[in-house]
């Protein structure tokens, strides 16, 4: 607060705000398409976080469509002390080529969360979360390794989720909600079927003592609905609409309007 002591009310403040962590991996797709280092990574993290986001998001996967392992690495050694670093992505997806696998990446730069998402190399884009009755077993010892590492581990569920104490039995201690459902109904004008699915998930979560994040497909339209209808959202994670809207408002003035959303 401009080098003052925060006061009681600043800290209560600050504690019930929802993170905004900004997805590169847009970014990553527009510098691939080139070849060589630009747009830079590096200088659109400095740039978000100079404009105030709490957090940086990645989402490596095997076949390097996006972000690469190097730029996992160069933005963990940039980021570290500075804000949250999540990164996201599929444990049971193997290593190829220059991609080590989630967990290894994890084990080297010791990110703030590691969100587990069950996509494939197929899949444009994420779709759908864990079945937390059927696949928690399989994910307990991921699980285990990455709180030993020392970070916080998210899933990646759909809305109308069920089964959030299999989820707290194994050591994980946030789910991201799928939004990319809320967002095409909010766009076809009739969303509150399922902003209402958000809701209800969203509580059932924090009742069996799990944070709550959210993301996918989340604008500037739609995410102040999204946040006033769910107490205590810790963090949204968005990417390619916000790199969108960057274009045309500059990338530092799109992410000081979805702060001031949150807010």
């Amino acid at each position: 607060m401009n080098g003052a002591l925060c006061s009681a009310n600043d800290f209560l403040f600050l504690a019930s705000m929802t993170l905004l962590s900004v997805n590169l991996n847009k970014i990553a797709v527009l510098r691939n398409s080139r070849g060589g280092n630009e747009p830079d990574m590096a200088r659109a993290a400095i740039t978000c976080i100079e404009s105030g986001c709490g957090g940086i998001t990645v989402h490596p996967r095997p076949d390097m469509r996006h972000v690469h392992p190097d730029d996992v690495r160069t933005l963990a050694a940039m980021l570290r002390g500075r804000v949250e670093y999540n990164i996201e992505g599929n444990p049971f997806a193997a290593a190829r080529g220059a991609y080590p696998g989630l967990i290894a990446l994890a084990r080297e730069v010791r990110p703030t969360q590691v969100t587990l998402v069950p996509d494939s190399d197929g899949q444009i884009t994420s779709d759908h979360g864990f079945d937390l009755a059927q696949d928690t077993e399989r994910l307990r010892p991921l699980v285990t390794e990455l709180r030993e590492l020392g970070c916080r581990v998210s899933l990646f569920v759909d809305p109308g989720a069920t089964g959030f104490e299999h989820a707290v039995a194994i050591g994980v201690q946030r789910v991201e909600i799928y939004t990319g459902p809320y967002a095409h109904a909010f766009a076809e004008g009739d969303a509150k079927e399922q902003l209402d699915l958000c809701v209800d998930t969203a509580r059932r979560a924090q009742q069996a003592g799990l944070a709550v994040n959210a993301g996918h497909d989340l604008s500037q339209a739609n995410l102040g609905t999204l946040r006033a209808a769910i107490p205590g959202l810790a963090e949204v994670s968005i990417g390619h609409a916000l790199i969108g809207e960057a274009l045309y408002e500059g990338l530092a003035t799109t992410v000081r309007k979805y702060l001031q959303i949150l807010r």
